[in-house]
C-alpha cells in the first residue's frame, strides 16, 4: 500500500466537491483516510481538507491523484513544474497536461503562476517571460515548452452552490418544472448587473429561435445593446432572413403557423437574394432588408460569427466554412464575456463551452432537458439550464429588461 497527502481549500460541502472527490476516490478503486476537515462556520468561510490518498501501487495512486486535480485537489507542498520542448509542430509529448476550463495555476520558478486563455482540452505552454498560456494540440510548434503531468498544477473549480451573486438560483439542476418567466426576470437581472460594469454578454443561438418567434425579441437585445456578439450557423442567419423577405421559416407562415404553398423554396430564396446582393450588407443597402435580427447585427456592428456545416444550404456568403477559422472566430468574440447565453443549438453551444472558461455565467435554453444536460456532461458544469421553449423565454426576457 503506497499513499499521499492531498489538501483543498473552498466551499467544499454545499458546492457538492468534497462528495465528488471521496466519491472518485472509491470509483477509482482506491482509499482515504480524512486527516483534518476543518468546516467554515458562514456562508463566505472556506473550508479546507486535508486527506491521505491511498492505493495497492504507485501508478494507481498517481492516476488517481491526476484525476483529484480538476476536482481542485493538489498534493502537498509545492512541485516546480515539469517542461518538454517540443521537436515537431502540434505533437505534444505523451504525457502532456490535458487543461479543464477551470482558473489554472503552475508552480514553476518557485511560484504559482497563473494560466491566461483558459479553456479546456488544451496544453499548457511557457512563453517567453515566464508567461503561462492554454494553447491547442493543433497551434503548439517545434520549440514551445510544454507542461507535462498535473503534480504542479493546483484548479480552482467553480463554487455556485449557496454562493456568489445569486445566478446559481437553479443550482445547475435541470428541470422542465420551472416557470421560463421567472427565470428570465432573474437572467435579466444578472444582465443588468453586467451591463452596469460594460461587461459583456454573448449569444449562441440556433434557427429555433426564428422557428418559434423569438427572432423580434432577440433583434430587439441586440438593438439595444444587450448583445456583445452573435455565435450561430449558417441556418439562424437564413432562416431570419426568410422570415424578413417572405414571412416564413421553413416555409411555414409565422403569423398564422401553416404550411405556405411552395414555402419550402423560401429558405433558397432568401440565399439567392443575398448573394444577388453580394451580401447581407449589400441587401440591406438595396433596402430589401429593413428589419430582423441580422439587419440589427450589421447596423449596430456587433461582432458575430456564422460557423459552417456539412448541412448547410447555399451558404451565405458571411458563413465561414473553414471550421478552424470558425472556431478562432468564435473565441475572439467569446474572450473576456461575462455571460454566454445559449439558445437552443447543441451543437454550437458545446463548441462555445468548450472555449468558454468555467467562470463565466453560462444560461442554457432548451425545449429538451438533455442537451441542457449534454452540456453540462461535456465539461461545462456551470451551465445553468432553462428548459422551456426559446421563443417564449426570449419575450419575457425582452419584456423583463424593458421593463426597468
Amino acid at each position: 500500500m503506497v499513499s499521499k497527502s492531498l489538501i483543498q481549500r473552498g466551499h467544499l460541502i454545499d458546492s457538492d466537491i468534497l462528495s465528488s472527490v471521496l466519491n472518485l476516490i472509491i470509483e477509482e478503486g482506491a482509499d482515504y483516510e480524512i486527516l483534518r476537515f476543518d468546516v467554515g462556520k458562514s456562508p463566505q468561510d472556506e473550508s479546507s481538507l486535508l486527506l491521505s490518498l491511498r492505493a495497492f501501487d504507485s501508478a494507481l495512486l498517481e492516476s488517481v491523484t491526476e484525476k483529484l486535480i480538476p476536482l481542485g485537489m493538489r498534493p502537498v507542498g509545492e512541485t516546480e513544474a515539469s517542461w518538454t520542448i517540443l521537436d515537431e509542430d502540434k505533437a505534444a509529448p505523451a504525457h502532456f497536461y490535458s487543461t479543464t476550463n477551470h482558473r489554472t495555476e503552475v508552480f514553476c520558478d518557485g511560484a504559482w503562476t497563473p494560466v491566461a486563455h483558459q479553456r479546456m482540452d488544451a496544453s499548457i505552454v511557457r512563453k517567453s517571460r515566464g508567461n503561462l498560456e492554454c494553447v491547442k494540440l493543433r497551434d503548439l510548434q517545434a520549440g514551445d515548452a510544454v507542461l507535462t503531468g498535473g503534480t504542479s498544477v493546483r484548479v480552482f473549480p467553480p463554487e455556485t452552490k449557496g454562493h456568489g451573486d445569486g445566478f446559481a438560483f437553479m443550482n445547475n439542476d435541470v428541470s422542465s418544472e420551472r416557470n421560463a418567466t421567472q427565470a428570465a426576470e432573474k437572467i435579466a437581472s444578472q444582465m443588468r448587473k453586467i451591463r452596469e460594469k460594460d461587461g459583456k454578454i454573448v449569444v449562441v443561438a440556433g434557427p429555433v429561435v426564428v422557428h418559434t418567434g423569438g427572432a423580434d425579441a432577440l433583434a430587439t437585445l441586440v438593438r439595444e445593446g444587450w448583445v456583445g456578439g452573435l455565435l450561430g450557423g449558417n441556418a439562424i442567419a437564413v432562416h431570419d432572413l426568410e422570415y424578413r423577405l417572405f414571412g416564413t421559416s421553413l416555409g411555414v407562415d409565422l403569423s398564422t403557423g401553416r404550411p405556405t404553398h411552395e414555402g419550402h423554396k423560401n429558405h433558397m430564396m432568401a440565399i439567392n437574394a443575398v448573394y444577388n446582393k453580394g451580401s447581407i450588407q449589400g441587401l440591406m443597402d438595396s433596402g430589401e432588408l429593413q428589419s430582423g435580427l441580422m439587419y440589427e447585427v450589421l447596423k449596430t456592428k456587433t461582432p458575430y460569427c456564422l460557423a459552417g456545416s456539412i448541412r448547410d444550404d447555399g451558404p451565405l456568403p458571411e458563413t465561414e466554412m473553414d471550421m478552424i477559422k470558425a472556431q478562432g472566430a468564435y473565441a475572439e468574440i467569446v474572450a473576456g464575456s461575462d455571460m454566454i447565453i445559449m439558445l437552443s443549438t447543441m451543437l454550437h453551444s458545446i463548441g462555445t463551452g468548450n472555449m468558454t472558461p468555467s467562470w463565466v455565467k453560462t444560461v442554457c435554453v432548451d425545449i429538451n432537458p438533455a442537451v441542457v444536460t449534454k452540456l453540462s456532461d461535456r465539461g461545462s458544469a456551470q451551465a445553468v439550464g432553462v428548459v422551456s421553449d426559446v421563443g417564449l423565454f426570449l419575450r419575457a426576457l425582452a419584456m423583463e429588461l424593458a421593463s426597468k
